[in-house]
């Protein structure tokens, strides 16, 4: 009895495998039926994108963003990968998880091709089955049953294992690829089939007619027959199938393929081995930078190294075809790894024919750092020189900044909304607001950094201070703005930080000519490298995991990009907001021309703002007065859209449309109108459909106003002023990084103070805690000392 259950375990395993599949594979609330395949596409959490696939192969892709374009492609999964941590039998949820991606492309009409190890260990996990049973069964016999006793396993020969495993390792696979309606088929392969001419065209000819057919091809080198590799057994300008890293680039060289991913148990190629200190993961590689790399040992099971891997890579990319070697063991990416790679995220190491011209965003965060460092240890005379320097360029280049922006307009031009092109133009009046607000900053900037906060006496000699120092490394990302350059440099440079400037594309020729002004200023004190713009193709996503090189993240843009971009960084703070859902309430003691006068401003001045009027509450006793009149009147004349919200709307018998939605930013001449019944109750609207940002009060009662200012919770709240004024400039801050309506930190228009943090100095003479303890010589004094007057002039 014990035989015969032991004998059918393959056939069980089988049996119970199948549901497993199902329900881990899709993890759906229902399976997806062969029948039903037109439904295929819409039940994976990966998205469904239709992309270009057509491409003439000859040349690898230059850069990550065009992986997108791969038409067809080749998965290696390492033997780290297929496998579990005990190296005997397959990690089931990692490779359902590595079958769904490999579908979904699939779907989109890409040609995939799998290379895959785990025959093996998919092998030695059944013939331990069967020695346990065999020994067992043996023993039972010999000795009783009651005293079997702890078996010994042999060492496994590797060929039986994979002779054991390549059935069951393909029922496997085939049983996942059914739940998405794809067929899988199977190939065993050796060197010999490579170096042999008839056998390589046959080999490829089936190929072909299997992804012709839309059908996986499954390949796996025959490990039941082939011989050990031999070293140094390259063919001159051929590799040698050695291992599943040769025959996936061999397979993918041959096929003329478009990308190649190898999926390993390491992230991908660093310039040292895993682990060690100082070991950076390398995002792009070139061929020629082997010499600079040291390899460390291979990984848990399988034949290839790192090195081997390498070797493939660079084989396969002399080839035409691209590379990415990246991790598909972690729990966190496993499950979108793929999709990500072919999206061109910055996942792994990829590999490249094309140096960039300039350096990698890396590179410059490094520089950023460290001429950031240069700059905080420059005297405040130096720093507020370099931005008086900057100041006079921006006159003194006039010609040349209007230039360059005009070939960004003509670009621009049919592309962007009106809005984004007024924030995209510059003007001689702009450019001299702009430098009288850098004269602004250098003015504020001669004590802020090193200024002393805080003096404590702790002890007798034992002295602390807190003083002020630059944050670190700024990563500021703006649209359509290229006059946010200078300010942010500015800000930059008067509180010592690094700056990173990453601006939008219709920006171009803005933006570059502002940032070589830039740099020339910081040129006259050596700190040239403080401020870099990015240029390369990098996304905004993949700048947000740059955590080890940013240390505070500012986007200026639409709500849309600061929602994207908090949601995307990682471990680095962003500091904004996501919305300006600004409010002015009207109370029943307002001033009719006060009123008239704020809205208009509020609203009409520059709808696409920020800091723009969104939505107006009336006090109910103003209904149906002058007062109303006039403000719709004057709404009117400046072709305001008004929406009503619902309280408005029912004291209207012909109402204008009514507002979708009370937390609604319009960005242009649209406007909320609501009713309100007081103060209070304007003040509950503001904190339910507010975004923290500016809200006033328009009234000539001044304790209503006290109320209204010290209840309203935003970053700004004004009494008889518009919500315009929410602005650096206009604070005396010379100019702003931004607006946060966070509640850390910053809040408000953030201007040079919101770009420094602290740091406590203390200063002793050969003092040791247990002096302090309750049987030594010293006692804490703890007293408060004078703290340096702060230069204002």
């Amino acid at each position: 009895m014990l035989s015969q259950v032991y004998r059918s375990g393959f056939q069980a395993f089988r049996q119970h495998l199948l549901p497993w599949v199902q329900s881990t594979a899709l993890s759906r609330s229902h399976r997806v039926q062969p029948s039903a395949i037109r439904h295929v596409r819409s039940w994976s959490n990966i998205p469904f994108i239709t992309v270009p696939l057509s491409r003439t192969h000859g040349k690898s892709f230059a850069h990550r963003s065009e992986l997108k374009h791969a038409k067809r492609i080749v998965v290696k999964l390492g033997s780290a990968v297929v496998t579990r941590g005990d190296e005997c039998g397959l990690a089931l949820g990692r490779l359902a998880s590595i079958v769904e991606q490999v579908s979904v492309l699939q779907n989109q009409g890409r040609e995939m091709m799998l290379v895959t190890s785990g025959a093996v260990a998919f092998g030695k996990q059944r013939l331990r089955h069967e020695i346990l049973l065999s020994q067992s069964v043996r023993q039972a016999l010999h000795s009783g049953q009651n005293q079997l006793k702890e078996m010994a396993i042999p060492v496994l020969e590797a060929r039986a294992c994979a002779a054991a495993g390549q059935s069951g390792l393909m029922a496997l696979y085939e049983a996942m690829f059914t739940q998405y309606s794809i067929c899988a088929a199977q190939i065993l392969v050796t060197n010999l089939d490579f170096h042999d001419e008839q056998k390589r065209r046959n080999l490829n000819g089936t190929l072909h007619e299997l992804l012709r057919m839309n059908i996986v091809p499954i390949v796996n080198t025959n490990d039941a027959v082939v011989p050990p590799a031999e070293p140094n057994s390259d063919l001159q300008g051929v590799i040698s199938v050695k291992d599943n890293d040769s025959l996936a680039a061999r397979l993918a060289v041959e096929m003329k393929t478009d990308l190649l991913i190898v999926l390993s148990d390491v992230e991908g190629l660093f310039d040292s081995p895993p682990g060690s200190d100082d070991a950076k993961l390398i995002d792009i590689f070139y061929p020629g930078d082997q010499q600079s790399v040291t390899f460390g040992t291979k990984s848990r099971v399988g034949m290839g190294g790192m090195e081997a891997k390498v070797k493939a890579a660079l084989w396969a990319l002399q080839g035409g075809t691209s590379v990415v070697i990246a991790n598909g063991t972690h729990p966190k990416v496993s499950g979108h790894v793929i999709t990500d790679i072919v999206e061109g995220k910055k996942v792994g190491t990829f590999f490249s024919e094309v140096k960039p011209a300039g350096p990698t965003v890396e590179q410059q965060g490094e520089m950023a750092r460290a001429g950031g460092r240069m700059l905080a240890t420059l005297e405040p005379e130096q720093r507020a020189e370099i931005i008086h320097h900057l100041a006079d360029l921006l006159t003194d280049q006039r010609d040349e900044i209007l230039l360059a922006n005009k070939k960004d307009l003509e670009e621009a031009e049919g592309r962007l909304a009106a809005p984004l092109l007024k924030r995209l133009s510059l003007s001689t009046s702009k450019l001299n607001s702009l430098a009288i607000g850098l004269r602004q900053i250098a003015a504020s900037s001669q004590d802020s950094v090193g200024r002393v906060l805080r003096r404590t006496r702790i002890a007798k000699n034992l002295e602390l201070e807190q003083v002020t120092v630059p944050i670190g490394v700024l990563l500021v990302i703006f649209e359509s703005r290229p006059d946010c350059l200078p300010q942010v440099a500015a800000l930059a440079i008067a509180s010592g930080n690094g700056l990173l400037l990453k601006g939008g594309k219709e920006a171009t020729h803005s933006n570059r000519i502002l940032h070589l002004l830039a740099q020339e200023a910081l040129s006259i004190h050596g700190v040239k490298e403080a401020i870099q713009l990015v240029n390369t193709r990098e996304e905004v996503e993949d700048l947000c995991r740059l955590d080890k090189m940013i240390d505070l993240i500012i986007p200026r843009g639409s709500s849309q990009l600061v929602r994207d971009i908090q949601k995307a960084a990682k471990g680095i703070p962003v500091m904004g907001h996501s919305e300006g859902i600004c409010h002015m309430y009207v109370d029943s003691e307002a001033s009719v021309d006060k009123a008239t006068r704020l809205v208009r401003d509020s609203k009409c001045e520059y709808p696409a703002a920020c800091n723009a009027l969104e939505t107006l509450l009336i006090h109910r006793d103003l209904l149906r007065t002058p007062l109303f009149d006039q403000i719709i009147d004057m709404l009117r004349v400046e072709q305001v859209k008004i929406h009503a919200g619902p309280k408005f709307a029912s004291y209207l018998t012909f109402s204008p449309s009514e507002v979708k939605s009370l937390r609604t930013e319009y960005g242009d001449l649209e406007l909320c109108i609501e009713v309100v019944d007081s103060v209070q109750e304007a003040i509950d609207h503001i904190h339910k459909y507010g975004s923290s940002h500016t809200d006033v009060i328009v009234t000539e009662n001044e304790k209503t106003a006290e109320f209204f200012l010290q209840h309203v919770d935003s970053a700004c709240v004004f009494w008889n002023a518009s919500t315009r004024f929410s602005d650096g400039y206009r604070f005396g801050l010379g100019a702003e990084v931004g607006i946060s309506t966070s509640r850390i930190h910053a809040r408000g228009p953030v201007g040079l103070e919101g770009l420094l943090t602290t740091k406590w100095l203390l200063r002793g003479q050969d003092h040791v805690v247990s002096d302090f303890s309750e049987h030594g010589s010293l006692k804490y004094l703890h007293e408060n000392l004078p703290v340096p007057q702060r230069n204002t002039n």
